[in-house]
């Protein structure tokens, strides 16, 4: 993973230097005045929090890349071989995140539209949507 860290820390680092110069090189008045120092206040606080996002991520990897062993694509000397295995579970298709879309979507419709009725529709069948999806493959605590 510290592959993966020296990527993000790259992007880190890139942003942090765009963001700054978005900011003197737009003009938020409109009027053609490059480098009147205006500003483009949704361009500049969107890559200043993908910058912070990226950094998060950039530590994240970093810390967990020192405390876990190399993997073998990290190592020089790993082999195709040294990776076989069982990679872990992956399910074959799921009808519970479409009914999670649903309801938030019909939640979010409800509270734009000030429908506080739909709203309590909607946060019922989106907590027995979400349960679903939490507890599709949970086959008890003692289960084989």
């Amino acid at each position: 993973m510290k592959v993966e860290a020296w990527i993000f820390g790259v992007t880190t680092i890139f942003l942090v230097l765009v963001t700054p110069a978005y900011w003197l090189v737009t003009d938020s008045a409109g009027n053609g005045n490059v480098g009147g120092g205006g500003g483009d206040w949704t361009g500049t606080s969107a890559l200043a929090m993908t910058g912070l996002l990226t950094l998060m991520v950039a530590l994240y990897l970093g810390f967990h890349a020192k405390k876990m062993d190399a993997r073998p694509e990290d190592r020089h000397d790993g082999e195709i071989a040294d990776g076989a295995g069982e990679l872990g579970f992956f399910p074959p298709y799921s009808w519970w995140p479409l009914w999670c879309g649903a309801t938030l979507g019909v939640i979010v419709f409800a509270v734009a539209m000030a429908a506080w009725w739909l709203f309590a529709i909607g946060a019922v069948f989106g907590t027995l949507a979400l349960s679903g999806l939490i507890f599709e493959y949970y086959r008890g605590e003692h289960a084989h």
